[in-house]
């Protein structure tokens, strides 16, 4: 009797673009991402509103949701990037030679750590301006967070980027294209041959190759991953030069977006008389505690630190427990005040 046969490893092929009106205009899994976010999260903070289990009214989650998308989310992780993880990776000269690269966000660079700063801050002066709680009016958020930090992640995997640390014997390893022109992975040495490869599994490439024989490498990368899509054979041709990787994407979008979600969403309406702030502490431990998890499978973005014993997305989690730690001390100690009240 014969051996089963080995699956073979899956090369990711999936295309980030949805539909395409032209060269400049067209709909991605990334945006519809966030459009998801949006929706989803201002669809469940109003039925949060409804029960009052949030500290605004019904009706005006719409209006927050935006504006902490802008200005806490968006604002906060293009700024925890460049400041952070950009100059990490090359340095800080974009400062005087190209100060506007920090706009260019669609050249890539977004920091979660940075976002949830962003929003934090903004959080601040939103309760001041509404006369609300601001950890109750986090604790909201926080809640609620979790999916769209699932379906950025779940964005991520589409895209074939921030992929999995090389995974030997894993049976659900992935082979992620996008490596050969990532600078840091060892399969950068064979995007020549790769790209040869791909000419020669699929005559219709070649010819485009020959035509233009002068293009950089990076536009003729571009050309192979969108024939790749339609051609089976090209995966197969390049998949020897690539090594198989965790998809470290969907652990992240299973761990700090829906495993997140249900523990938070399960404790605000299982304890609706919880102190302000508790939420928001148990998100920042939780968020923390699985983004280092996570991390251990997933290919550093940029230079480890302390030594080469964390990433940089775990050492920022650190700083994310400390901060928990003070909210949950503060919601406790309020906690207590206000039953002494209540006794008085």
């Amino acid at each position: 009797m014969s051996a089963p046969p080995v699956l073979a490893t899956y090369v990711h092929d999936l295309n980030p673009v949805i539909f395409r009106i032209n060269d400049a205009i067209a709909l991605r899994w990334y945006g519809l991402a966030y459009l998801a976010a949006f929706l989803v999260g201002a669809y469940l903070l109003n039925v949060l509103s409804k029960r009052k289990l949030w500290v605004l009214p019904p009706g005006s989650a719409a209006d927050f949701i935006a504006a902490a998308a802008i200005f806490g989310v968006f604002i906060g992780g293009r700024l925890g990037y460049m400041l952070w993880y950009y100059p990490r990776a090359h340095g800080w000269s974009w400062i005087t030679e190209d100060p506007l690269l920090i706009f260019k966000v669609w050249e890539g660079g977004m920091a979660s750590h940075g976002g949830i700063l962003g929003l934090v801050v903004f959080t601040w002066f939103y309760a001041r301006k509404k006369k609300v709680s601001w950890f109750g009016l986090g604790d909201g958020l926080c809640v609620v967070a979790p999916l769209g930090v699932m379906f950025g992640r779940l964005a991520n995997f589409i895209n074939g980027e921030l992929y999995g640390r090389v995974a030997e014997g894993v049976a659900w390893a992935m082979k992620f294209p996008n490596t050969l022109f990532d600078e840091k992975m060892e399969e950068f040495d064979f995007r020549g041959t790769a790209l040869a490869a791909a000419a020669e599994a699929d005559p219709d490439l070649e010819a485009r190759f020959a035509e233009w024989p002068d293009l950089p490498l990076g536009v003729q990368f571009e050309w192979m991953k969108e024939a790749q899509r339609s051609n089976p054979a090209i995966s197969e041709a390049i998949a020897p030069l690539l090594e198989p990787r965790h998809p470290s994407q969907l652990y992240q979008a299973a761990l700090e977006g829906l495993m997140l979600f249900v523990i938070l969403w399960t404790v605000r309406v299982k304890f609706p008389k919880a102190s302000h702030g508790l939420l928001t502490g148990l998100f920042f431990i939780f968020y923390a505690v699985f983004r280092i998890i996570g991390e251990a499978f997933r290919e550093p973005d940029s230079k480890l630190v302390l030594n080469g014993m964390l990433t940089s997305g775990q050492f920022l989690s650190l700083f994310m427990i400390v901060g928990g730690g003070v909210f949950i001390a503060i919601a406790v100690k309020r906690g207590k005040a206000e039953a002494i009240s209540g006794e008085s």
